[in-house]
């Protein structure tokens, strides 16, 4: 792998990451018709790690105030003092996040089948029209009012299942989740902010889990990859970053939407050259 394909690399994860594109289906389906080079597994986990880090910084004082009011509130179930008045919240945010996560569970029962399907360019196209279409309702929905506060535990276990679904190769995580939670009633902005710390717990985990069987497997980390695979965490970082700032504005000003032509005009196309069989390799 040369440098130069380390950024590239990068500069895609940044941004299909956050954007409600899908960045499992652009994989899929750049690898099957242009012969795109797959990362390696280590440098795949390091790169999805690289935008955990962009969206711990990006809402670094939420992260911050949730991990502060997780141990509160441990401490608070073993004192008698810390029972009763109003839940922070943060901490609420923290309950909310972890309820969302628990649907993912239920994923893992299927998860070869799931990843499975990403061996089909015509599903991964079809997944990706389908994305336009929830993304196009999106922006056509009220405005809700819901913030940590007031979602209950019924509107984050939906959104957490629109993220479970939302692991079928072409379907936008972030796309499934934010539009569902504005099918909740959430303000758009919490949305957007509940969306991408839902996806803390996820994505931290799988990377812990994941570099270890990498590092065993592999037998350690080449010295000499070094110096490209922190040029591709630092790359998808700073555009991961960026385009969670690029969310949050369009969402706010009810252009998310804008994003389904994008997927209709890649899953129209993609599909069209998987039925006719092309391919560029």
């Amino acid at each position: 792998m040369s440098y130069l394909m380390s950024a590239i690399l990068g500069f895609v994860q940044g941004v299909a990451e956050f954007l409600p594109i899908s960045s499992s289906g652009h994989l899929t389906l750049f690898q099957h018709f242009f012969g795109m080079e797959e990362p390696d597994n280590l440098f795949n986990v390091l790169l999805h790690f690289a935008t955990l880090i962009a969206v711990c910084i990006y809402y670094f004082r939420d992260v911050l105030e949730m991990v502060s009011e997780f141990f509160r509130g441990v401490a608070a179930l073993f004192s008698k003092r810390g029972r009763g008045g109003s839940i922070p919240e943060a901490r609420r945010m923290v309950l909310l996040v972890i309820v969302g996560t628990l649907p993912l569970f239920i994923v893992l029962l299927v998860k070869d089948y799931v990843e499975a399907l990403g061996g089909s360019p015509v599903f991964v196209s079809c997944a990706l029209l389908v994305t336009g279409c929830i993304l196009f309702f999106s922006d056509r929905m009220a405005r809700g009012r819901k913030n940590a506060r007031t979602a209950t535990l019924k509107d984050v276990l939906v959104v957490g299942a629109a993220q479970g679904l939302a692991t079928i190769p072409g379907l936008s995580r972030s796309g499934c989740t934010i539009s569902t939670g504005m099918a909740m009633g959430f303000e758009r902005k919490f949305a957007v902010r509940y969306s991408f710390l839902m996806s803390l717990p996820a994505v931290l985990g799988a990377t812990i889990l994941e570099v270890k069987d990498v590092l065993e497997m592999e037998g350690g980390l080449a010295a000499g990859l070094l110096p490209k695979y922190l040029l591709g965490m630092a790359v998808a970082g700073i555009v991961g970053y960026f385009s969670i700032g690029l969310v949050n504005l369009l969402a706010s000003k009810g252009k998310f939407g804008a994003f389904a032509y994008y997927c209709w005009g890649a899953g129209l196309l993609f599909l069209i050259l998987s039925l006719i069989g092309w391919t560029l390799i």
